[in-house]
C-alpha cells in the first residue's frame, strides 16, 4: 500500500512540483503550488464536473424522491429499489462525492509530506527522477511575503471563504416549495463546510491551505459553469 502511494502520488506530485518551481514558477514555490494545484484539478476535471452535475440533479429529484417515501412508506426495500432505479434513469451517482474526498487525501498529505521534509535537496532529491535536477534549496517564500512552511491564518480564512461561496453556489432551491431535506442539509454544509475548513487547515503550513483556497476557487468557476448546464438541461 505503501508503495503503491509512492508510485502513484508522491513521487509524480513531487516531481511535478519541484519541476514547476525550477522553471515556469521562477523559483516560486507558491505558484508552483498553483501551477500543480491548476495541473491536478484540470486532469480531475471530468470527475470532479460529474460530482457537481450529480449534485445539482439530485437536489431537483428531491420532489420525486419524496413522492417514492411516501408511496412506500411502509417498505424500505421497495423505497430504496425505486430511489436507486429513479437515480440509475437520470444517470445519478448520490457516492461519487465521496470518491472525490478519497482522491482529495492523499494529495493532501503529499504536500503536507514534502513540505515538512525541509524543501531541501536531502529532504526530496532521494524521491525525483532521473531526468528532473534536485535544486539545492527550495525557497519556501510566496512572492517573497508568505512563507509555505509556516500557517497563514488570512490563507485558511480565505478558503474557508471560498468554499462558502461554492456550496452557496451548489444549492437549488426549486421555486414556491418548502426546501427539500437534501437542501436544508445543503445549506448546513455551506456553513459547517468552512468551519471544517478552519479546523482542519488551521495548524497545517500554509502550502497546503494554499492548494485547497487555489482549489476552492477552481471549484466556484467549475460549480458556476455547471449550474448554467443543469439549468439548460431541466429548463429552469
Amino acid at each position: 500500500m505503501i508503495y503503491l502511494y509512492q508510485v502513484i502520488f508522491y513521487r509524480p506530485i513531487l516531481n511535478v512540483l519541484v519541476y514547476f518551481y525550477e522553471t515556469i514558477a521562477g523559483r516560486d514555490f507558491g505558484v508552483a503550488i498553483i501551477l500543480i494545484t491548476l495541473l491536478i484539478r484540470f486532469i480531475l476535471y471530468p470527475l470532479f464536473h460529474k460530482s457537481a452535475k450529480h449534485q445539482m440533479a439530485l437536489q431537483r429529484l428531491q420532489p420525486k424522491i419524496k413522492k417514492i417515501q411516501e408511496i412506500h412508506k411502509n417498505d424500505k426495500q421497495k423505497q430504496t429499489e425505486a430511489t436507486m432505479a429513479l437515480y440509475k434513469e437520470h444517470g445519478v451517482n448520490p457516492f461519487l462525492s465521496i470518491i472525490l474526498l478519497i482522491v482529495q487525501l492523499p494529495i493532501l498529505l503529499t504536500l503536507y509530506r514534502i513540505i515538512l521534509s525541509g524543501l531541501g535537496a536531502g529532504g526530496i532529491g532521494s524521491g525525483l527522477y532521473a531526468f528532473v535536477p534536485a535544486p539545492n534549496t527550495i525557497n519556501a517564500l510566496f512572492l517573497g511575503i508568505l512563507n509555505l512552511k509556516q500557517r497563514s491564518v488570512i490563507l485558511v480564512l480565505l478558503a474557508a471563504v471560498a468554499q462558502y461561496f461554492q456550496s452557496r453556489l451548489a444549492i437549488y432551491r426549486a421555486p414556491n416549495t418548502v426546501p427539500s431535506p437534501a437542501e436544508k442539509m445543503a445549506r448546513q454544509m455551506m456553513f459547517i463546510g468552512p468551519v471544517i475548513t478552519i479546523v482542519i487547515f488551521y495548524n497545517l503550513p500554509a502550502g497546503v491551505g494554499l492548494y485547497w483556497l487555489i482549489s476552492s476557487l477552481f471549484s466556484i468557476v467549475q460549480q458556476i459553469i455547471v449550474n448554467k448546464k443543469v439549468r439548460d438541461q431541466y429548463g429552469d
